[in-house]
C-alpha cells in the first residue's frame, strides 16, 4: 500500500532521513516509535505530501511522489499525485484542527460534499454513522469549543473516516490530551485497526504499539534503529539502542 524507497530529507543544511526504506502491506497496522525529534511526524507528513523531500520517492497504492532534485520530478505533476493521496488517505494530527464555527456535522460533512461531491443528506447520513462509531452521535449539534480534548480528537478521527479513505495516518493523536482523555481514543483507533483499515501510526503511547501493531518501526535521528513485529521490538531487541528506549516505559 505504501512504499517508501531511498527518501532523502533535510532542513537547511540539516540531514533527518538518509536514505530511509519502509514498505507497509495493504491492511496492514504500522506503528513508529522513538524519540521526540526522531522523525516520526515529519515521515507521516512526507507520505501525505504535506512535506517535500530531496530524494528518492514515496508510493501510496501506485501513486508516486518524487523528491525535488530527482529527474522525474515535476511540481504541477506532483500536486496533482498529492490530491490524489489525500483522497486515499486520512490523516488525524496532534492537534485536533476543527472549524470552531462549525458544529460537529458540519465538520464532518464539509470535505465530502466539497471534495467528493457526495450530497448534503448522504454526507448526513455517513456523519451520523460514523459519530455512532466513535461513541458521539449525542454531540452532533456541538460546536469544538464546548467538547473536552478527547471528544474532540474522536471528531477529527470521524472527519477523516467521512473522506472514505483507504488508509489512515496518525501523528501523535494522543500527545495534547489529558491522562484521563487518552484511553477513550486509543479505543476509537483500536476499534478502527480492528476493521482492517491500513494504518500508521506514530506515538509516544508504548502498551498501546504494542497491543495494536503488525509491525513495530523504531526511530532514531532519522533512521530506522530496528523493525519487527510486537514481540521482537518490545521483549527481545537486538538493537542496544531500542532497548535502552523501550526499558523506561516497559516495565
Amino acid at each position: 500500500m505504501i512504499e517508501i524507497h531511498n527518501l532523502f530529507k533535510q532542513y537547511g543544511k540539516q540531514p533527518l532521513f538518509k536514505g530511509l526504506h519502509l514498505n507497509i502491506a495493504k491492511g496492514s497496522v504500522v506503528t513508529l516509535i522513538g524519540p521526540s525529534g526522531s522523525g516520526k511526524s515529519t515521515l507521516l507528513r512526507c507520505i501525505n505530501g504535506l512535506e517535500t523531500f530531496q530524494d528518492g520517492y514515496i508510493s501510496v497504492d501506485g501513486q508516486k511522489l518524487h523528491g525535488v532534485n530527482e529527474h522525474s520530478y515535476r511540481k504541477e505533476q506532483e500536486d496533482h499525485t498529492v490530491r490524489n493521496i489525500r483522497r486515499k488517505v486520512g490523516m488525524v494530527f496532534q492537534q485536533f484542527n476543527l472549524f470552531p464555527h462549525m458544529t460537529v456535522l458540519h465538520n464532518i460533512t464539509e470535505s465530502p460534499t466539497h471534495v467528493l461531491g457526495i450530497s448534503q443528506s448522504e454526507a448526513e447520513s455517513i456523519a451520523i454513522s460514523l459519530l455512532q462509531k466513535v461513541h458521539l452521535e449525542e454531540k452532533a449539534h456541538s460546536y469544538p469549543g464546548q467538547l473536552s480534548g478527547g471528544e474532540q480528537q474522536r471528531v477529527a478521527i470521524a472527519r477523516a473516516l467521512a473522506m472514505k479513505p483507504e488508509a489512515m495516518l496518525f501523528d501523535e493523536p494522543t500527545s495534547s490530551l489529558d491522562p484521563e482523555m487518552i484511553e477513550e481514543v486509543l479505543a476509537v483507533i483500536k476499534d478502527l485497526v480492528s476493521e482492517g483499515m491500513t494504518t500508521v501510526i506514530a506515538t509516544h503511547e508504548m502498551v498501546f504499539a504494542r497491543d495494536v501493531s503488525r509491525h513495530v518501526v523504531f526511530l532514531e535521528k532519522g533512521e530506522i534503529v530496528e523493525q519487527g513485529s510486537p514481540k521482537d521490538i518490545f521483549y527481545n531487541p537486538i538493537n542496544d539502542r531500542t532497548w535502552a528506549f523501550l526499558s523506561r516505559f516497559m516495565k
